[in-house]
């Protein structure tokens, strides 16, 4: 048996966020509480979607305190604020870190006690509340995931939530959202999505309908992904993009990820790094490990991004794969090492001891053990 969860409302495309009013209507909710950050804030986004809000006739309170690798303190703040508001909805506005904080103080509203309780699989007993997603950059998908990530400031560490209570009502997937996006940004989170769509692929979960969404997306990120990190304003490639993180959001959600974002996330909790930096500088060289073990998964993302693979080994097809998200990552600017970015002595012990409690470890197709986790992170030291 496979159970395949996705939003069950979804706006895509050009210009879409206008189309939010009636889905919203429909909801029957009294009052929003609206999470997006000081940036998303101060160039307008925010105000476009509460315009919209207001042509819903629907009441709201804006929280814009998230920031990036959003905290248990910011759930918290946040949660407060809902409560006294008398909110009865959840709208996120922004990329990963509003969505995942916005999906937590949703869960708190519905289920209690502290963010804290429920790291891990499926920890809430009731549904969150309704969660309005407005996604603004191509990359994390949490718009359309299970999944939300907070930090725990005390242990530096990132508590990963998987929970199907915390699955959005509706997403907007507008790519317009994202045209002043910043070069460096649309680089790092759509290696982000290429990161999520590869290890959908090679992840132990994979299915026949998560492979098709995600082989889909990785062929578009290759394709769009430069021309979107060189022309922001370029908005049909921006709209390929969100397309892309859309199919392998969907993807992900259902099969699992692997050790490139277990690995990731402890970067991110340790030394406050962008998400899609850590992925994108640990996504190659992950993967060369996990093909030595499972060959065949990389074939199918070689043919998708130009090899003919009739012909071909398996190892010719792994090699194809790698070397092309190294090429990716360097055209786009991705940094090479974890020195380029402030981390000049990293604590591989601890490193690796968290990698392997991740949630998203257990979904890699092999298990990595502490020395071989080691090693890897000593490659982008």
């Amino acid at each position: 048996m496979m159970i395949y969860y996705i939003p069950p409302i979804n706006l895509l495309g050009k210009g879409c966020l206008k189309d939010l009013v009636q889905p919203l209507k429909n909801l029957k909710c009294k009052k929003a509480f609206v999470v997006s950050d000081k940036f998303l804030t101060n160039n307008g986004t925010v105000e476009k979607v509460t315009n919209i809000l207001k042509e819903a006739n629907l009441e709201f309170t804006v929280y814009n305190d998230v920031k990036p690798n959003p905290t248990v303190t910011n759930v918290e703040n946040g949660y407060k604020i809902l409560v006294e508001e008398k909110c009865d909805i959840v709208i996120t506005i922004g990329g990963g870190s509003p969505q995942d904080c916005g999906k937590a103080i949703a869960v708190l509203a519905t289920n209690g006690g502290s963010i804290k309780d429920y790291e891990g699989i499926n920890k809430t007993s009731n549904k969150s509340l309704p969660i309005v997603a407005i996604t603004t950059t191509a990359g994390t998908s949490a718009e359309v995931t299970i999944n939300y990530v907070i930090t725990d400031e005390e242990r530096h560490v990132k508590m990963i939530m998987v929970d199907t209570n915390s699955l959005a009502a509706i997403t907007v997937n507008d790519p317009e959202l994202m045209l002043e996006k910043p070069a460096a940004l649309t680089a790092a989170t759509g290696m982000d999505a290429l990161t999520h769509a590869i290890e959908a692929v090679v992840a132990k979960g994979a299915m026949d309908v998560t492979n098709c969404t995600a082989l889909y997306a990785i062929k578009e990120i290759f394709d769009y992904l430069p021309t979107a990190v060189k022309n922001g304003h370029d908005v049909n490639a921006r709209e390929q993009m969100c397309y892309s993180c859309f199919l392998n959001g969907i993807a992900f959600s259902n099969a699992g990820l692997g050790n490139v974002h277990a690995m990731a996330h402890q970067l991110g909790g340790l030394y406050d790094l962008p998400h899609g930096v850590c992925n994108a500088m640990l996504l190659p060289i992950v993967e060369e490990e996990n093909a030595k073990h499972v060959p065949e998964k990389f074939r199918p993302i070689a043919k998708v991004i130009g090899l003919d693979t009739e012909n071909k080994t398996d190892k010719e097809c792994v090699d194809f794969v790698i070397n092309k998200i190294k090429l990716l990552s360097e055209e786009v600017g991705i940094p090479k090492s974890l020195k380029e970015v402030g981390v000049d002595n990293p604590d591989f012990e601890l490193l690796a001891e968290n990698s392997m409690k991740d949630a998203c470890a257990g979904a890699n197709p092999v298990f990595f053990s502490k020395e071989t986790l080691i090693e890897l992170f000593k490659k982008i030291s």
